[in-house]
């Protein structure tokens, strides 16, 4: 499973967030691994320094192997609860696209 992290030239800490996030998505989607082919993550902050409500974004894309694509999207107050709903939200879309496969294929 490739991993590829995207974030907004706006977002503090780049480098730190981007380490910290491949390890969380590896751990969070870790189960999948051998079904997904690459995954991709948005990180972005919609206002800037213009501030605002839930104006922190995540977007992620998880490719499955000979499937389509899932991609999910969170907005939220800050940029770790953005991630989080986003990884909950991939997680759930991943295990009803396997419990398709599965039920239909006995695997």
């Amino acid at each position: 499973m490739d991993i590829q992290i995207n974030t907004a030239n706006n977002v503090p800490g780049r480098e730190a967030l981007t380490q910290q996030l491949e390890e969380t998505v590896r751990d969070r989607l870790s189960r999948f691994s051998e079904r997904l082919t690459r995954v991709e993550v948005h990180v972005g902050d919609e206002n800037g320094d213009r501030g605002g409500g839930d104006d922190k974004r995540c977007v992620i894309e998880a490719r499955p192997a000979g499937r389509a694509p899932i991609s999910v999207t969170e907005q939220a107050g800050s940029i770790d609860q953005a991630i989080a709903g986003a990884l909950s939200k991939v997680t759930t879309a991943l295990e009803r696209d396997v419990g398709k496969i599965t039920s239909r294929k006995g695997h």
